[in-house]
């Protein structure tokens, strides 16, 4: 269990790093992240290969960050099993053939398939990446920065530091099962009710001791201005080269404009 709290706040320890994406102003990334996703999301749902020239975002990201792509790829999986229900449908739903690509017919429904799990990916990664070079911190302060209702930070902060308190209590839970439950391999279904109240419970009661400790050392919803950070010239550029990409590749068809030019040159 302690593993898997440990794979949980990988990210954050990625975001320690001292990469050119780890020094830029977080709310810069911030913005860029919000472009790109805006931009992929514009797309209609047959729209796959005018999606595939945002792969360079989080490929290039990636690389210079020195983010590790197998990490990135777990965390990415766990969000295509609900676009792959969402889009199973339009196999059936629209089954008319649209193309036919090496002699395989694709319909319509294909196509939207693979367009929603391509757009899915790419707004799952760009998430990714920002909290992997932005640490959790700056972006809180950055959120209050631009003005989003301290309850909404406060609530986004005790989530996310909730959950391995909610871990640790299920972990000594589950030893403790173990060690009493003789050869039993897991929780018997017929005690899960109990056990999910009795962790509820524990987790609620640790969680009310920690708040507690935190206003003992003076955690109020009202901060402290912060000094801002001033913005330089890599923070415009970047923010230039992401936005400017986004746009051109929203308003330009990069791979039929690629298509006809190699198709000239062919000839």
């Amino acid at each position: 269990m302690l593993h898997k709290i440990g794979e949980l706040y990988s990210l954050e320890q990625l975001a320690s790093g001292n990469s050119l994406l780890h020094r830029l102003h977080p709310g810069i990334k911030m913005i860029a992240t919000l472009f790109f996703l805006v931009t992929v999301i514009s797309f209609d749902r047959y729209s796959f290969g005018r999606l595939l020239p945002f792969l360079f975002y989080p490929s290039v990201t990636m690389a210079m960050a020195g983010i590790p792509l197998k990490l990135l790829v777990k965390r990415t999986a766990v969000a295509l099993p609900f676009c792959l229900f969402a889009g199973l449908s339009n196999l059936f739903l629209e089954g008319n053939t649209a193309l036919v690509a090496a002699g395989i017919p694709l319909s319509y429904g294909l196509i939207s398939l693979f367009t929603l799990i391509l757009r899915t990916s790419l707004c799952v990664l760009a998430v990714l990446i920002l909290a992997a070079v932005t640490p959790f911190t700056q972006l809180s302060d950055q959120l209050r920065s631009f003005y989003v209702p301290p309850v909404f930070i406060t609530l986004l902060e005790i989530l996310y530091r909730y959950i391995p308190v909610l871990l640790s209590e299920g972990a000594s839970m589950v030893l403790a099962y173990t060690m009493r439950g003789g050869r039993a391999r897991g929780i018997r279904m017929s005690h899960m009710g109990s056990f999910a109240g009795f962790l509820f419970l524990r987790s609620a009661d640790r969680a009310e001791r920690v708040y507690n400790a935190m206003k003992c050392r003076g955690y109020s919803l009202r901060f402290p201005p912060k000094r801002k950070r001033p913005l330089v010239l890599r923070d415009g550029i970047f923010l230039t080269l992401v936005c400017g990409g986004s746009l051109l590749f929203r308003m330009v068809d990069i791979p039929l404009f690629l298509g006809s030019a190699l198709g000239r040159l062919a000839a």
